[in-house]
């Protein structure tokens, strides 16, 4: 009796997959999203950003996704962390503002539009010393071993986005987030309470707005970019976090620095 949109697949022959009308349902989706036989990767990346989209809606924070317990999108597999930053870290996390709008306009052009913008990502990301945790739907992941790295890369990717012409004149911003903390580095990638905490920051912030946390101010010290400016926006709650949080913007000199206020309530 369900329509379709409340499934994040229908496969060719109608069956429908994933349903995500419920939040029990969206939990159980996302734990069962790899053991779905997908035809390619466009319909894997359709069913996957509609699904994401769910988790938002119920206030899910999707750590499956962000620790790599979804399949990476290159090699079919988890990136190898043995390599990857312990102990202080610092992770920036980016999500395109309003891409169900921009996927209804372009269409089958929204897949070359998500690539470039990954690119744009992932080039300022390795620029400034990170590494991709993960890249799955609209989403980008990646950690720093110093804070001022992660500040530096998200001023690059708002930049480079920016001065790109994007299709039909298209505005496409991503928003920022920004957390330091101590996480629990496993095979699966990273996990604990800062991972949940980049999350939150991330989805509440606008396009084209560098949010980060009171924990990366102070771990920055004196040592962030020269051309960035730390405003506070005030103390914040952030769902399924125990605490507000004090949240701060990234000013650039020549960069739009006035938001809506932050989509989340204030204290």
């Amino acid at each position: 009796m369900l329509p379709d949109r409340a499934f994040a697949y229908i496969g060719a022959d109608g069956r429908r997959r994933l349903p995500i009308h419920d939040e029990a349902h969206v939990r159980n989706a996302l734990a069962r999203f790899d053991r779905v036989a997908f035809p390619d990767d466009a319909a894997r990346d359709h069913a996957r950003r509609r699904l994401l989209q769910a988790a938002k809606r119920y206030g899910i924070v999707p750590v499956g996704f962000i620790t790599g317990q979804l399949r990476s999108e290159r090699s079919g597999r988890s990136p190898d962390f043995s390599t990857f930053p312990t102990g202080s870290v610092t992770f920036l996390l980016t999500d395109i503002e309003g891409s169900t709008i921009l996927l209804r306009h372009l269409g089958d052009a929204y897949a070359p539009l998500l690539k470039d913008v990954r690119g744009i990502i992932r080039t300022a990301v390795r620029r400034a010393g990170g590494l991709k945790v993960d890249a799955h739907g609209d989403e980008f992941f990646a950690v720093f071993r110093r804070p001022a790295s992660a500040v530096q890369a998200a001023v690059e990717i708002q930049r480079a986005l920016d001065e790109r012409t994007w299709p039909d004149d298209l505005p496409v911003r991503v928003r920022a987030g920004i957390h330091s903390g101590r996480p629990t580095l496993t095979e699966a990638g990273y996990v604990g309470l800062s991972v949940h905490t980049v999350a939150r920051i991330c989805s509440v912030a606008h396009g084209g707005q560098i949010v980060l946390s009171v924990q990366t101010k102070a771990a920055m010290g004196d040592a962030k970019p020269a051309e960035v400016r730390l405003r506070s926006l005030g103390r914040h709650h952030l769902a399924g976090l125990p605490k507000p949080e004090s949240l701060f913007q990234a000013d650039v000199k020549g960069r739009r620095t006035r938001f809506a206020p932050l989509r989340t309530s204030s204290e």
